[in-house]
């Protein structure tokens, strides 16, 4: 066992250690809680909602869950490591612990579907997960993540291996249509092969990775098996068009950040850019020509990711496997090639266990650091009305008052302060463009007492230097009961 520590073997542990401490981060996301609150409410009610039973201004409304599964799975984490509800607990270690367990789940698979030695493949991932990170955190999309790198690799054993797992399709799609509505990403990657492999057959028929007809009818087969058990779930055949619903919503595309184009002038997109400028030139290198497929999914995933920042991880999924075929092959063009792992002995044994043990020492600290109460607290107290949501619980008096609120907060709200009713949260597709719009308009000051009329607003939790916030400190019928740096809260009439 000690014996067998190669080089590469070392190099992969220590490349899977540092993906998972990449992964583990504070749970500060403003969509955390509203899914937390709605797994604890399945779980209590036994029962998964079809209606809303949260909000103000949709109260019974039709809702689609489509995040039910996930979201137990999410309460489960967060109440099995002790979350109480309070601003520290171990519950956010254990939703710490889901984000990195799914985004190191994902990369395993994407490091299987990569080409080359050890060292080529490790810096492709620590790019892709780079890259990728962007999209992590402790919400149900992390399952999307963590699927779409299980079907791509499904289509990559088919392709590349001459292993037929295709069937597994159609029930990965019953699971993930469960755990979130991203099961679109799947039928990206499994149309854009189906697509490509037809050109493929076209126009490049003398490659031997090229899928034959009857091998491309077979994908669509279980692509379209697939698709059909979309209706296996409680909102059955809405499933088939829910998520085309959703992106046409115009409040999305306008004030939704991560659904705006990314902004390369901030660090974090750095590594899309390096994978995309990556893999051009690595295609405009290497003499072999790129598969179509690979052509197909990058350029498509790309196109995405350049309108809309939360489809990055969706291009890197595809372009790291895409990378690494073009890689290798100006690689082996060159004649540089690794050669056969050499067993270490003796002192450099010795020196490879000792720098594993430091490099799992090191990234226990990160991980333990990054997750004490005192560093959860000051992070979550930057972005999340923590001080409002206590005030409210404080004077349950105002339970029954209507309430307006920061649409950003409106799900920490739902978590944090559970009695109320919010105005808005994260579910966009519950609210659609006419009560966002209302929502906007008044949080601006435009028409914000024509809203709070026609909704009986009473009390008010909004940013505490907002537009809105300095209006209501000069109506003389508007009382500001509490305030901090970052919140503020108003009653009608005082306190």
């Amino acid at each position: 066992m000690l014996k067998s520590l190669t080089t590469q073997r070392l190099m992969l542990v220590i490349l899977f250690i540092a993906l998972f401490t990449m992964a583990v981060r504070v749970p500060v996301d403003t969509d955390i809680w509203w899914h937390l609150r709605t797994g604890e409410y399945i779980l209590s009610q036994r029962a998964i909602p079809l209606n809303d039973p949260f909000s103000l201004t949709r109260f019974g409304q039709p809702w689609i869950d489509h995040s039910w599964g996930s979201q137990i799975v999410l309460y489960g984490f967060y109440h099995l490591f002790g979350g109480n509800g309070a601003i520290a607990s171990g519950g956010d270690v254990g939703l710490a612990l889901y984000t990195a367990l799914l985004a190191t789940g994902g990369m395993v698979f994407i490091y299987l579907m990569c080409e080359g030695n050890v060292f080529l493949r490790a810096l492709i991932c620590i790019i892709t997960a780079a890259a990728a990170a962007v999209f992590w955190s402790a919400r149900p999309q992390m399952m999307s993540f963590f699927l779409s790198t299980v079907t791509l690799y499904l289509v990559h054993l088919y392709k590349y291996r001459q292993r037929d797992r295709l069937w597994l399709i159609p029930v990965i799609m019953v699971v993930w249509a469960n755990l979130h509505a991203g099961f679109s990403v799947g039928f990206i990657f499994l149309g854009g092969t189906i697509v490509g492999e037809c050109v493929g057959r076209l126009l490049d028929a003398q490659n031997p990775n090229v899928l034959t007809w009857p091998q491309i009818g077979r994908l669509a087969l279980f692509s379209g098996l697939g698709y059909v058990a979309l209706v296996i779930n409680p909102n059955t055949v809405q499933m088939w068009t829910y998520s085309f619903r959703t992106v046409n919503i115009t409040f999305l595309q306008q004030y939704i950040q991560e659904w705006n184009s990314p902004n390369f002038h901030g660090r974090e997109t750095w590594p899309f850019l390096m994978l995309l400028f990556g893999l051009l030139a690595a295609a405009g290198l290497a003499s072999r020509r790129m598969d179509w497929t690979d052509i197909l999914l990058t350029c498509g995933t790309a196109f995405l990711s350049l309108t809309a920042g939360r489809n990055i991880a969706v291009f890197a999924v595809c372009a790291a496997p895409a990378l690494s075929r073009q890689a290798e092959a100006v690689l082996e063009e060159h004649g540089l090639r690794l050669g056969r792992p050499i067993r270490p002995r003796g002192p450099l044994l010795a020196a490879n266990w000792i720098l594993l043990l430091l490099v799992i020492l090191g990234a226990g600290a990160k991980n333990v650091l990054a997750l004490t109460p005192r560093e959860i607290i000051i992070a979550k107290t930057l972005v999340l009305p923590i001080g409002a949501a206590d005030y409210l619980n404080q004077h349950e008096e105002n339970v029954a008052l209507p309430m307006f609120n920061s649409y950003n907060w409106g799900g920490y709200l739902l978590f944090g302060a559970p009695d109320y009713r919010v105005f808005v949260d994260g579910r966009t597709d519950l609210f659609g463009d006419d009560i966002l719009f209302k929502w906007l308009h008044a949080t601006q000051g435009q028409d914000w007492d024509k809203t709070f009329n026609e909704f009986g607003i009473r009390l008010a939790v909004i940013e505490h230097d907002s537009p809105l916030a300095g209006l209501l400190r000069i109506q003389t019928d508007w009382k500001e009961v509490y305030q901090d740096k970052l919140s503020s809260v108003f009653r009608k009439g005082g306190a």
